[in-house]
Parts: C-alpha cells; structure tokens; sequence
C-alpha cells in the first residue's frame, strides 16, 4: 500500500508543478504542437511536386553531400540511410525516395552550429534512387543513389 501511496503523491506533485509552469508561462505547450512543416511538399505524389514544396527546384548537383545506403536492401521496409552535408553553412536536408507514392520521406532543418548529419530508415516499395537536397546559403544542393530493393516495403 505504502509503494501505491508513494507513486500516487508524485504523480499528482509533478502534475501540480507541470500545471504551475504552464500557469507562469515557463512551458508554452501550443508553441511545441505548432510546429511548422511543408504540407504541399510531403502531401507531393511525384519529385518535381516535392522538389517544388521545398523550394529546391533547380537544385545543382554536389559531391558534398555523403549517402551512405545499401546497394541492395534486403526488406524495403527498413532501408537504413546516412546522410552527412560537408557544404558550409547547411540549413536543411531533405530526404525523397523518387518511386514512393509520397517521394519526401524526412526533412531536418539545423540551427547554427549543427553538424549536418542524419540517419534515417526509410520504407521503400521497390528499387529506386534516393535524393538528398541540402539548403545552404539560398542555394539548394542534390545528390542521389540508387537503392535496389529485393523485397517490396510499401504493401508488397
């Protein structure tokens, strides 16, 4: 009883204190629900729609931006991906996956001073390449690989 007791009064003490820093404006839970994403890019249902979202339309080509993915992956429902951009100053990575039905998969924007570099696992129906777009300085940068998919992750 003493054990049930004891869990009960810290409950309703962090409660108490969690409901007391909302009150004083110290926690503000709506900033944290409202988050901004990019609805026309990940509700995108080709490339060029998703590219056009993230405003990365004429995006040059750069060996700057490292994949590391598996030349073939064995379940495309865990596809495992590494992306690091060696560009200075890089503000966004965004993931796509040209042949799923909604291409973008993640997008990660990086304050100053972050080092720009995600890992993912990405769900892919079938063999495909995967983009990599990096904003840095207004500009937006691409890279891509090929992902060859032996057993399909998107309903296959």
């Amino acid at each position: 009883m003493d054990a049930l007791r004891r869990t009960l009064l810290k409950g309703a003490g962090a409660t108490g204190a969690i409901a007391a820093a909302i009150a004083a404006g110290v926690l503000k839970p709506s900033q944290a629900l409202a988050a901004e994403w990019n609805k026309n890019a990940f509700e995108a249902r080709d490339l060029a729609g998703a590219l056009k979202g993230l405003g990365a339309g004429g995006a040059a080509d750069s060996k700057d931006i490292v994949i590391k993915a598996p030349d073939i992956a064995e379940n495309g429902a865990v596809v495992p991906v590494d992306v690091a951009s060696n560009i200075p100053n890089t503000q966004s990575i965004s993931v796509l996956v040209d042949k799923n039905p909604f291409p973008l998969a993640a997008h990660f924007d990086f304050a100053n001073g972050a080092l720009p570099q995600v890992a993912v696992r990405l769900k892919m129906g079938q063999t495909s390449n995967i983009h990599v777009i990096a904003k840095a300085d207004g500009k937006s940068y691409v890279a891509a690989k090929e992902v060859k998919v032996t057993v399909g992750g998107c309903g296959g």
